[in-house]
């Protein structure tokens, strides 16, 4: 078909305009827009869509945090399965449905809120306190300008207010965690008797007929993915940023036509002494201060004394009250008001601001200054680089998607053309990601038309700014290894599963033959278990010796250890450990609390999906369902798969 397409282009050109051109008359560009944003839609909020865009953005967003958590050693393939992209779409949705709901709460940030947040940010600081140029940089790393960021932050304190309040509602009564600190001092002696599978291997015999029938019915455990070897190209500012020197001359214009964004703006550093209304009895707070004011007016050398005896500013008071250096913008406006008015050593009147009434002593005035040339060079070259490839993308984009386009047997001509370097995946699978590869990419590649022809792909965005173009090299299709190429591992895998069975067999004997005889003969030493320490015993285990009547001891008990084999523990007796110390039982309290409030967020999550009608509307992105009982025990043999 495209084969066609690329033959008959102006024919075709001129069939679309007459189709299509009609229909916007009658329908609209709004119209056509709303159907391509329903059809691809992923899922819904309030009845607004959630593009596949959106998804491939938080996708990516999600790879770069991990890969600076984890460096180098990420695997992007980690994030190929339904469960993670359910995960990511989840997150979407929850974001989505917080911003309707707090727009519904008409919750509000307050400009001194977002100063406040921003002035605690690390990357913000510098020598513990806020820096302006630290955080210029930082929003301009990002894309993006001042007003924007900071309305981004807005949002997200505007999500964050929600979720606090659901945290601070969270409650544990008093007897749920008392019972709870009693199930976790509860103690178990007990003696163990294994039955492992590596002790019945030897007994195994296992013919070809049963690796056969084993094969057959667990093929897909033998199976290798569909994948690729795959050739791409990317275009981006960065690849075609230039590495030659920029002309002195062209850097030095840019700087005194940019003097400001090299400068830092005039700072001041203050000491002070709040006083908090007690109550809310401002009048006696207010006369407080003034009383505090005579004081300092009449020793000044006591104001730092003052205000580690009277200040209620936590974060100053142990400091005489010192707040460092900070410019316009970073007080709340009748402290920034009365500080930039006065001079070095003088001391304000009571100022009121929301937080209570200050005494404020001027101790620094730092001056607007501008850095010099030499030391921000590299920076101006940096962004007239950046300036210039941005220029270049712009013009180079349409060549790119000529080229790749019209010369689609190859990506070397666009290659070639833009100087670019082509890049190589060599087993990109269906759900494979890698560095430029999203899920729009994969789609293209393992498309019918892609696989058939091996022809380039169009040029998709995969990012702000960045194009890319891939075409298959090799195409290996799903199959089943041949037995005569996994006999081995068949035979280890059905001997281990007859072996496990011997084992829960004779266990089982065992077992019964202790009921009717008691005897400690093969049993290990007796150890103290718990709930808080299992002592590695295995979680089934675990529940069953701890979920044995305590007033029916000594007892046996038996339990299947999924793959391995079985295992006896004969419960010797049962007690209470000591109860903890004050601190101890706090610490527990406060977890206790947490995971209310995790129980409570999750609740609340869920509420909060039914209440702006949350749709997912492609199936591998919801959740898969799980059976923990039916998987867990099929999973060893392959029965689930069949």
């Amino acid at each position: 078909m495209f084969e066609s397409v690329r033959t008959h282009r102006r024919w075709m050109m001129l069939f679309m305009i007459v189709l299509i051109f009609p229909s916007f008359v009658f329908f609209g560009i709004q119209g056509y827009s709303s159907f391509i944003e329903s059809d691809s839609a992923l899922a819904k909020v309030d009845g607004s869509p959630i593009t596949q865009q959106e998804f491939d953005q938080a996708q990516r967003d999600r790879i770069e945090r991990l890969r600076q958590t984890f460096g180098a050693d990420f695997d992007p393939r980690l994030l190929e399965t339904q469960e993670a992209r359910a995960s990511i779409l989840d997150g979407i949705v929850m974001n989505r449905a917080l911003a309707n709901e707090a727009n519904k709460a008409n919750i509000i940030v307050t400009t001194d809120r977002l100063r406040e947040v921003l002035a605690t940010v690390p990357a913000f600081q510098e020598d513990g306190k806020f820096s302006y140029d630290k955080y210029k940089a930082y929003v301009a790393s990002q894309g993006l300008t001042e007003p924007i960021f900071e309305q981004r932050v807005r949002e997200d304190l505007r999500k964050q207010a929600l979720l606090q309040a659901v945290v601070e509602s969270a409650i544990v009564p008093k007897t749920v965690a008392d019972r709870l600190d009693t199930m976790l001092r509860e103690q178990r002696e007990v003696r163990e008797l294994r039955f492992t599978a590596e002790q019945f291997l030897p007994k195994v015999k296992v013919s070809d007929e049963q690796v056969a029938a084993f094969y057959e019915q667990n093929r897909t455990l033998f199976e290798t993915p569909e994948s690729a070897r795959v050739e791409f190209l990317v275009l981006s500012p960065e690849a075609l940023s230039g590495t030659g020197p920029v002309p002195e001359a062209e850097a030095r214009a840019y700087y005194e036509q940019n003097k400001a964004r090299f400068g830092t703006d005039e700072q001041r550093r203050a000491s002070h002494i709040l006083i908090t209304p007690e109550g809310g009895d401002k009048a006696a707070a207010k006369k407080k201060a003034e009383q505090l004011l005579e004081q300092v007016k009449s020793k000044p050398g006591d104001f730092e004394k003052l205000a580690r005896e009277n200040s209620r500013d936590p974060g100053s008071a142990a400091q005489g009250g010192d707040l460092g250096l900070f410019g316009k913008g970073m007080m709340v406006k009748p402290f920034e008001e009365a500080t930039f008015r006065m001079k070095p050593g003088e001391i304000s009147g009571v100022v009121e601001s929301d937080f209570g009434f200050h005494i404020i002593k001027l101790t620094e005035v730092k001056a607007a200054e501008v850095k010099p040339f030499e030391q921000v060079r590299a920076d101006i070259e940096r962004d007239l680089k950046t300036q210039q490839a941005q220029g270049e993308f712009a013009k180079a984009a349409d060549q790119f998607t000529n080229l790749v386009y019209e010369q689609a047997d190859s990506l070397q001509p666009a290659a070639d053309a833009l100087k670019l370097k082509v890049q190589q995946v060599d087993a990109l699978t269906r759900r494979g990601l890698a560095p430029h590869i999203n899920a729009r990419v994969v789609d293209a590649l393992f498309s019918e038309e892609s696989l058939k022809s091996k022809r380039n792909t169009q040029a998709i965005e995969v990012a702000t700014n960045t194009l890319v173009s891939a075409r298959i090299v090799d195409h290996k299709p799903a199959a089943v290894r041949p037995l005569d190429e996994v006999k081995a591992q068949v035979r280890q895998l059905v001997e281990r599963r007859e072996a496990a069975r011997l084992a829960k067999e004779a266990g089982e004997a065992r077992l019964a033959e202790l009921r009717k005889q008691p005897s400690d003969a093969g049993f290990a030493p007796a150890r103290t278990i718990s709930r808080s320490n299992p002592q590695g015993l295995p979680p089934s285990a675990l529940s069953a010796i701890m979920g044995a009547p305590a007033d029916k001891l000594p007892a046996f008990i038996g339990t299947e250890v999924d793959g391995a084999g079985y295992l006896i523990a004969q419960i010797v007796s049962a007690k209470i450990g000591e109860a903890g110390t004050a601190e101890q039982r706090d610490a527990r309290d406060r977890v206790l609390a947490q995971q209310a409030a995790a129980a409570d967020e999750v609740t609340y999550a869920e509420g909060l999906k039914a209440r702006h009608n949350v749709k997912i509307l492609n199936a591998d992105f919801q959740k898969p369902a799980v059976n923990p009982v039916t998987d867990a025990k099929a999973a060893p043999s392959g029965e689930a798969k069949k």
